[in-house]
């Protein structure tokens, strides 16, 4: 009893920590005081020496302009941890940054890490075995899907079906929501990345044209969309590359057209599999959701159109929660500071015990 309660004061002394592991961004939750930090998923490597140059922002500048023995690389790739040693230097990296300036006395943060859902328990231990090596002391993990649900304040815990569609850099994570679990729930490895690889490939294709993905993400974010807008205002954008015919540097105008057409596939991938989920929910939370809506989540959500399409194509309405980019920090986030009453939501809570 005295050493729970020893355990209990020392922690106070520690910042608590909620993490969204992203394959393109990763965002920091700190327990009373809420996202603090906001990073690419990118490390800078020194081949010659195996040191690591920067993380985050300052790896993400390196992408792509870099001598041959620097490499700027993501250590997760759709979701997963590809590189174990790169990503225990990121955890490292993020949760020293949190802890700054904070006298923790030697003791190590528990931290929430959100993942994809279906993950395998190999991946499972691979995320929890790196952020201990980072320095955490208790890792949890959540579904981001669960968490992105908990951050758009959807009754989790509830008799009710909540339907999330998360869309990230790496999956898109769809599922059906209920009594703080998931009923049914599909893993898609199509989202943000996919989606710039496809205007790289489309820019080939179309206009022999070679571009990179920094470049890829920017006509996106300028000019994607999945639905035709309603103001009509033709949206376009330069884009500029090397020419694979001349191998002369080119600019040319690409139209949101252009990128409508080149998303096409992918974005209907998305779609089918909503429609799947929907034709495998039960039908008493098919009513609910059917009153509810179908809510968006992660970068990929802010794709124009994308709700409209969604809500034609399902006959359910589709809604775009507040600011969906960091939902799932929010769900984790609210999980650590509520950790009593949302305990269940965890995929584990072997040696929890209460935070306050």
């Amino acid at each position: 009893m005295i050493k729970k309660t020893l355990d209990r004061i020392l922690r106070s002394f520690s910042q608590d920590i909620a993490i969204d592991l992203g394959t393109a961004n990763s965002l920091v939750y700190v327990r009373g005081k809420g996202i603090v930090m906001t990073e690419p998923s990118v490390v800078a490597i020194n081949q010659k020496t195996g040191r690591i140059l920067a993380i985050g922002e300052e790896a993400k500048k390196m992408v792509g302009r870099t001598p041959s023995h620097i490499v700027a690389t993501r250590p997760l790739v759709k979701g997963v941890i590809s590189d174990f040693e790169v990503t225990e230097q990121m955890l490292r990296y993020f949760i020293d940054k949190a802890q700054k300036g904070k006298f923790h006395f030697g003791v190590r943060p528990r931290v929430i890490i959100g993942i994809p859902w279906g993950v395998t328990e190999v991946e499972k231990k691979a995320v929890k075995d790196a952020a201990r090596n980072a320095g955490a002391g208790q890792v949890f993990l959540i579904e981001e899907p669960m968490a992105a649900a908990i951050g758009a304040r959807l009754e989790v815990q509830e008799a009710g079906g909540n339907f999330i569609v998360d869309i990230g850099g790496g999956t898109t994570e769809v599922a059906v929501i209920s009594l703080g679990g998931v009923v049914i729930a599909r893993s898609l490895r199509i989202a943000g990345d996919k989606l710039n690889e496809d205007i790289i490939h489309f820019a080939q294709e179309e206009f022999k044209l070679l571009i990179g993905e920094q470049t890829a993400e920017e006509i996106k974010i300028a000019i994607g969309s999945a639905y035709p807008q309603k103001d009509k205002e033709k949206r376009a954008a330069p884009l500029r590359g090397r020419n694979l015919v001349t191998g002369l540097p080119e600019e040319i105008i690409i139209t949101e057209e252009d990128t409508r057409h080149a998303l096409e596939k992918s974005v209907k991938q998305i779609i089918n599999t909503i429609k799947t989920t929907i034709e495998e929910t039960p039908p008493e939370l098919l009513a609910d959701i059917m009153a509810e809506g179908i809510w968006l989540s992660g970068g990929g959500s802010l794709l124009r159109g994308l709700d409209t399409l969604i809500a034609r194509e399902t006959k359910i309405k589709t809604q775009v929660v507040e600011d969906p980019m960091t939902a799932v920090a929010r769900g984790a986030g609210m999980v650590l500071e509520n950790l009593d009453d949302l305990a269940e939501v965890l995929v584990e809570t072997e040696g929890l015990e209460p935070l306050s």
